[in-house]
């Protein structure tokens, strides 16, 4: 048996599937430590996992790690700190494989080279260049298969020029030759290094021109809460009327201005679709006034929350997006600009689970309301979303991940 370590850091989103995939690793009888955020450390250490505390200061508002966060992390000052900061954390871990996610990638490529153990990269959305999509980071929409792959080599090509310092320093510091990004990225693919995506393929299917090593394994879940039940309150409204449509952004932080007038849309737009509501409060800090046919509401499990609505307003970032079609519920999207929320609100809305997103920022209520509408209306949107939900359960990404740390420890 083996000594895992997976390097991540990000969001409640981005971190509670890699705790999940630990505690996967930990039944089979290998030894997990992951790296997380300070908000999260405690509850994952909870759990049984031997939880590194990654305490990382962007000048940006306290609170979960938000697209603010992202964005100081994609440049070369916030990997430096943070990828520092990660091999600080795990100097002691004797690690014989290294899992890693994107901005934790720097750190951990370095590491598991230095500690001679594989590493794995894993990702919660698509970032390999190919034909079939563009890169999911930067570009909402197909521009077809040429441009989607130039497009993606750039985005490649940006990455390592960007990094390239923070690379070099890593590599100094833990004693092993100069290597150019790119140069290690040639070479990580022609070794065929195995980089495992954690979504479903009924979603999106492994492109055809990806490389060998490049799969796709399905969804990796976040850890069931222990003990946690909902509210008299949340109870009593489920059960006093039809499934209600929730609304809620996650972890997404926004300023008091945009968390007003977002407020103010919301408010109206469920009034006038004339359906039953939730609003959750999340990073934005969400809320509505109280009224009998709306309930406002904190943190809930998805997996016991989505089964039972009629539908979902949500960011869709890969978290949520898998959370809704896991349960089978019509998602309205309304997506924020930056990361993958766009990709997967098209993605979705593609595949018929989901109305035609609306950008976060130019939302108003007339557009809402009438998607709200049509996704609780409209039969289409659930028999799509339920088509997804059967293929999503019958697949084990966990499992899948297992699989691919075992295979790697055995040709170590």
């Amino acid at each position: 048996m083996a000594h895992v370590l997976i390097a991540t850091y990000g969001s409640r989103g981005d971190t509670m599937p890699l705790v999940g995939l630990g505690l996967r690793l930990q039944r089979a009888g290998h030894r997990v430590t992951i790296t997380t955020n300070t908000e999260l450390a405690d509850e994952t250490a909870a759990l049984g996992l031997d939880a590194r505390t990654i305490d990382l200061d962007l000048g940006e508002p306290s609170g979960e790690p938000s697209l603010g966060d992202a964005m100081a992390l994609v440049k070369p000052a916030g990997i430096r700190q943070l990828s520092r900061n990660i091999l600080d954390a795990v100097d002691d871990v004797p690690a014989d494989v290294v899992l890693m996610t994107p901005f934790a990638e720097p750190a951990g490529q370095a590491l598991a080279e230095a500690r001679g153990a594989p590493g794995i990269p894993l990702r919660l959305q698509p970032i390999s260049a190919t034909r079939a999509f563009p890169p999911s980071l930067m570009a909402a929409r197909s521009m077809g298969g040429a441009l989607n792959l130039a497009a993606g080599r750039a985005a490649e090509r940006t990455v390592d020029a960007l990094y390239n310092g923070v690379i070099a320093d890593l590599r100094r510091d833990l004693g092993l030759p100069r290597r150019s990004a790119r140069r290690l990225r040639r070479y990580r693919a022609a070794a065929q290094q195995p980089i495992l995506g954690g979504w479903s393929p009924a979603v999106l299917p492994r492109p055809a021109d990806w490389r060998p090593g490049i799969d796709v394994t399905g969804y990796w879940w976040s850890p069931e809460p222990d003990g946690w039940a909902p509210s008299g309150d949340l109870e009593a409204f489920l059960a006093d009327g039809p499934p209600p449509v929730l609304i809620g952004l996650g972890s997404l932080m926004v300023p008091a201005a945009e968390r007003d007038r977002l407020s103010a849309v919301l408010d109206e737009a469920l009034a006038r679709a004339g359906v039953r509501g939730i609003v959750q409060a999340g990073g934005a800090g969400l809320r509505v006034p109280d009224r009998a046919d709306v309930l406002n509401i904190g943190a809930a499990p998805y997996s016991w929350l989505f089964p039972r609505l009629a539908a979902v307003v949500h960011s869709c970032g890969a978290g949520t997006t898998a959370s809704a079609l896991r349960a089978g519920v019509p998602t309205v999207p309304l997506p924020s600009p930056g990361a993958d929320q766009f990709f997967w609100a098209n993605r979705i809305h593609a595949l018929g689970a989901a109305t035609a997103p609306i950008p976060r920022t130019k939302v108003t209520v007339s557009p809402l309301a009438d998607a709200i509408r049509a996704a609780v209306d409209d039969p289409r949107y659930r028999a799509a979303a339920g088509a997804l939900s059967r293929a999503i359960a019958a697949e084990d990404g966990a499992s899948a991940v297992l699989a691919a740390v075992e295979r790697a420890i055995t040709i170590a």
